[in-house]
């Protein structure tokens, strides 16, 4: 802590004069050609890069943001003649973050990280940025501006006291997110947030450590006010943690604001919160995609409002609510974690076929179990029980790479469930029946182009790692601990993904990936970003 006190009594000498401030939002981690991706990554910008940009321009400074969505060339985008440049981003696409910050730094620019992976992995980030943020608000970024300087050696973590209490309203957001709705013609959505952290406390959730705080409602107001004002208002996408925790305030504000119909919205929300007569006043207010998280059949049932019922019970239980759901929301996805501790043998993979028999309609989100530095309770937990295996970021998106040693199975056997899961519920039969099941046209084709484009109608990447498990012995050797140095298909594949961008990957991560040596500092800090946790279906959806 004795790092974050010094700089908490930080203080602004006041700007001498305007910056040119760069702010990049790294949506995308490599460059695509899909065609749900085109469609669909335009609307999954994160909220903090906006509220920097509009807190630097009111402290008189100029700002050249941009946003990353996989179709851009980043390379020749990158801003220039700047003073000072924030990067925000997912630790699956850290390293790109990484050359960036060292394509600036060379040039005596000075670099800051702000997002999940500096919440994460803010102490490893400090080698390669000359800031890295945690809780951040307008009066640090303004102390920040008024004196920064190159950091050589290593970078400096700073921390607000608190969360900030308010943030910029969607009027003074239009001009940056109107940068990214104009990338699509086909959907557009805009990110709100009523509130931070949440009253569960799930402990692989980067948010268990955080209190619920509503946001001010006035605010709130002024931003729907202004949204649906507009020509063709946007779907409002809550990128609440679990919105509706005051589910009446909430639905209150909305059906005194908007007209009936005018907007569409989008939440997560537990399943303990979907009751009917909730339900029905979100029918009313045009909520047309919810995401509930059911996690686990044997664990985290205070989310789901099933205390006494785990297994086949819990099963049949859920999707009761969930075919309920259905009847008053177009498009439901569940959201699953594979690998927990509770789970073993084939049960929690067969128990979730059965789930998925029982509600056609639904849309299956899977994740195995990801250790993300310190972001969340069991992560630290998995660290000092070492079984956390230092797989490189651009892996870690809770589908590409298991970096938990698992306590009830090995790493062939998981994946042999996961590839049989996947290929059961994204066979053509599976596809065919949700998109029968679905009368709406949005889940229609929102199904149809996810599940088309998603790459797991035959088990997709799980059976590549699987494969390379039994057959390559540089990826046993790994997996087992017995190597520091990852197995060539990751640098491979790192390298082709990065493009022009590997080669300014700093020194440390080359020699970490090409020989094992001089292995990053995987050491962790605590911060907070505003981007959408990897458990939305705005982060699970980049296939």
């Amino acid at each position: 802590m004795q790092q974050v006190e010094t700089v908490l009594s930080f203080r602004s000498k006041g700007p001498k004069r305007s910056l040119k401030v760069g702010i990049i939002d790294l949506i995308a981690r490599q460059p695509t050609k899909s065609i749900y991706a085109r469609i669909a990554n335009p609307n999954y910008t994160s909220l903090m890069p906006q509220m920097v940009a509009v807190w630097v321009e009111q402290l008189g400074h100029q700002v050249h943001y941009i946003t990353y969505t996989g179709f851009e060339d980043l390379y020749s985008e990158l801003p220039s003649d700047v003073d000072i440049v924030f990067l925000s981003t997912f630790t699956q696409n850290a390293f790109t973050a990484y050359s960036i910050s060292n394509l600036f730094r060379q040039k005596k620019v000075v670099t800051v990280l702000g997002g999940p992976h500096a919440r994460a992995y803010g102490e490893d980030a400090q080698h390669y940025f000359d800031y890295v943020l945690g809780l951040t608000d307008k009066e640090l970024i303004q102390n920040l501006l008024g004196d920064f300087s190159p950091q050589p050696c290593e970078g400096i973590f700073l921390t607000a006291k608190t969360q900030p209490q308010n943030f910029p309203g969607i009027e003074e957001r239009w001009k940056f997110l109107q940068k990214n709705l104009q990338k699509t013609k086909f959907l557009h959505v805009v990110p709100m947030i009523g509130s931070l952290g949440c009253p569960y406390h799930c402990s692989f959730c980067i948010d268990s450590k955080i209190n619920y705080q509503p946001l001010p409602y006035e605010q709130i107001k002024e931003d729907l006010k202004f949204l649906s004002s507009q020509p063709k208002p946007p779907i409002v996408a809550w990128y609440d943690p679990n919105f509706g925790v005051r589910f009446n305030d909430y639905l209150d504000i909305l059906e005194s604001t908007v007209p009936a119909g005018k907007m569409s919205f989008v939440a997560e929300s537990s399943l303990s919160l979907l009751t009917e007569p909730n339900l029905k006043r979100l029918q009313k207010n045009n909520f047309v995609i919810m995401l509930p998280g059911i996690e686990s059949w044997f664990d985290f049932n205070s989310k789901s409002k099933q205390q006494k019922n785990f297994g086949l019970d819990k099963v049949q239980a859920v999707a009761e609510q969930v075919n309920m759901i259905l009847r008053y929301v177009p498009y439901v996805q569940t959201n699953f974690i594979f690998g927990l501790d509770c789970d073993a043998g084939p049960t929690p993979f067969e128990l979730t076929k059965k789930f998925i028999d029982l509600c056609p309609g639904v849309y299956p989100n899977f994740s195995f179990i990801t250790a993300f530095g310190n972001s969340a309770p069991l992560n630290t937990t998995l660290q000092e029980e070492g079984r956390v295996i230092d797989i490189p970021f651009p892996f870690l998106d809770g589908n590409s790479g298991l970096n938990v040693r698992l306590k009830n199975y090995s790493f062939i056997e998981f994946y042999d469930h996961m590839i049989n899961l996947v290929e059961y519920s994204f066979s053509a039969q599976k596809i065919w029946k949700r998109f029968k099941a679905n009368k709406h046209p949005l889940p229609r084709w929102m199904n149809l182009l996810r599940a088309s484009f998603s790459g797991k109608g035959s088990g997709g990447n799980y059976l590549i790692i699987r494969n390379l498990l039994e057959s390559d012995k540089e990826f046993r050797a790994f997996y087992a601990g017995e190597s520091v140095k990852p197995p060539s298909f990751y640098q491979d594949k790192i390298q082709k993904t990065m493009g022009p961008f590997y080669p300014h990957l700093p020194g440390k991560i080359l020699n970490y990936l090409q020989h094992g040596e001089e292995k990053p500092n995987l050491r962790v800090s605590n911060a907070l970003s505003l981007a959408k946790p990897d458990q939305s279906f705005f982060r699970h959806a980049l296939v």
